[in-house]
């Protein structure tokens, strides 16, 4: 943690030995568990005081962490999803989370990287149609594609479209089922 401190205490064999049965019960370490119960203690306190727990920040609201126990085939599944979106596992997760509570469908970075390429080629290609149609309409020669280029460019054009169609349908599936079973 770069900008932590350390917090310790002392105590008697027997405590600190149940202390530490009790942290491998719920697959923490020591540390972990000591962190968890400050972390309790302080939400605590701070429920019956007016002012905010994050007053102390400069009035910055900050995420709260939350863990969650999964199975480890479940885990598998978490990993290889997250590492397809380019995500950390924790990442994932949290962005799942915020999709299903707000109703989202978001669209990972690359994903929308991708169609906003996608966009702007048919934005560039839609401006040359445009500048052909201006200049026929205006009864000048135009040096340019014929009709079976323009087809071929409207076909192109639609394969794009529902390229996309199905990036995002995919997309809306993927964050709403609950197995791959395609893994």
């Amino acid at each position: 943690m770069a900008n932590g401190a350390r917090l310790q205490t002392w105590l008697d064999q027997g405590t600190k030995d149940r202390f530490s049965a009790v942290a491998r019960h719920d697959g923490l370490s020591d540390s972990a568990l000591m962190k968890r119960l400050v972390e309790l203690m302080l939400q605590t306190a701070n429920a019956g005081q007016s002012a905010s727990p994050d007053a102390g920040d400069g009035g910055r609201a900050s995420a709260t962490r939350v863990s969650v126990r999964l199975r480890p085939d479940d885990v598998s599944i978490l990993q290889h999803r997250a590492a397809a979106r380019g995500l950390r596992p924790a990442t994932y997760i949290s962005v799942l989370a915020r999709t299903h509570l707000h109703r989202l469908a978001p669209l990972p970075r690359e994903e929308l990287l991708a169609v906003k390429r996608a966009v702007s080629e048919l934005a560039s290609i839609g401006r040359n149609l445009n500048q052909i149609a201006y200049a026929a309409n205006r009864a000048e020669r135009t040096i340019g594609p014929n009709r079976e280029d323009l087809k071929a460019m409207l076909k192109v054009c639609g394969a794009l479209r529902d390229h996309i169609r199905g990036l995002l349908a995919a997309n809306l599936r993927s964050w709403d089922q609950g197995y791959d079973d395609s893994k």
